[in-house]
This record gives structure tokens, C-alpha cells and sequence, in this order.
């Protein structure tokens, strides 16, 4: 379960670096072009809104199940490419890391775990299967191979249900008090 925790992570994490080194000259463009895409949208940050976006994210890589892991690779990516995404527009926004860690991390600390550990459980059934037809195992699924996918999967989505909490309740106060301190300057 490790190693698979560990392929999770290091897919997601070398994506945020691949997209972050590739399109780093995002970070040049005038803060106006951001500002205006994020002012043109209306976002609900509601806690139910934000699980259900969460919980399509998980669902889709714990889908890697049925797809030999195909779905998984692409979401982790696509995770990685959205983090990478955000930092590049903090940056374009002049957000300082203290601002950017204060809207970030009180999710994040269970939101990326989340995700890792649902592409782990997204992988966990192919990896069996790849095992038993390479002779490494006797059979194709034991029952400790399906505890510990619904494990991992139990263990996402409880870590994606409090990050959406927190991001709903929380992380949106910590951003309407940073929005109100600017407009008092």
C-alpha cells in the first residue's frame, strides 16, 4: 500500500512541477487578466457545493478501479496541473505567501492527502491484478486487497468531506476578512 501511496503522490507532485516550470511565464501576465476571469464568474462556496466538486475529483480517481488505473493517472495530473494553476495565479495576483498559505492550508492539509490517498485506492485493484498475472499471486483478490481499497477510499473521502467544511466555513471567512482589509486601504 505504500509504494502506491508513494506512485500517487509522485505523479501529482511531478505534474504541479512539470506544469509549474513549463507555464511559469503565467506568472508575468498582468494580475487584470486573472482578476477579471475570477471577477466574470459567480462560485458557490458553499459546503455542500464544494463536497460534491470534491467528491466527483475522488470518484473519478478511485474509477482508476475499474479502468486499470487510467483514470486515476489522468485526475492526479489534472490535481496536480489545478494546484499548479493556483500558485501561478497568487503569484500573477500579488498574493504573498502569508495570504496565499492562510486561504490554502487550512484545507489543503486534507484536501491533497485526499486526493493521494484516492489514487492510491484507484491503483490498489489494478496493482492486485498486474500481481497475479505476472505469478506473484495465487489469486486475483483476497479479501485484505478489498479492505484495504475501501479503507483507503473510507479514509478519502472522510479527508475530502472535512476539507470541503473547512473550506466552506473557514477558509471563505479567512478570505471575505483579507477582501474587507484591502478595502479599507
Amino acid at each position: 500500500m505504500r509504494y502506491l501511496i508513494l506512485l500517487s503522490f509522485l505523479i501529482y507532485f511531478i505534474s504541479f512541477l512539470f506544469y509549474s516550470i513549463m507555464f511559469h511565464s503565467d506568472m508575468d501576465r498582468p494580475e487584470g487578466v486573472y482578476l477579471s476571469k475570477l471577477n466574470n464568474k459567480s462560485y458557490d462556496l458553499s459546503f455542500l457545493s464544494i463536497l460534491k466538486n470534491n467528491l466527483l475529483v475522488v470518484m473519478l480517481l478511485l474509477s482508476g478501479t475499474l479502468l486499470l488505473g487510467s483514470t486515476t493517472l489522468v485526475n492526479l495530473i489534472n490535481s496536480g496541473i489545478s494546484a499548479a494553476r493556483l500558485v501561478i495565479l497568487a503569484k500573477a495576483c500579488s498574493l504573498s505567501l502569508n495570504k496565499f498559505l492562510l486561504l490554502v492550508l487550512p484545507h489543503g492539509i486534507f484536501e491533497i492527502p485526499a486526493i493521494i490517498i484516492a489514487g492510491a485506492a484507484g491503483f490498489k485493484i489494478p496493482y492486485e491484478i498486474i500481481r497475479y498475472l505476472a505469478g506473484r499471486k495465487e489469486t486475483i483478490l483476497t479479501k485484505e486487497d478489498i479492505k484495504e481499497y475501501l479503507t483507503l477510499a473510507l479514509i478519502s473521502i472522510i479527508l475530502i468531506a472535512i476539507a470541503a467544511w473547512i473550506e466552506a466555513n473557514i477558509t471563505s471567512k479567512i478570505a471575505k476578512a483579507m477582501l474587507n482589509s484591502t478595502k479599507g486601504i
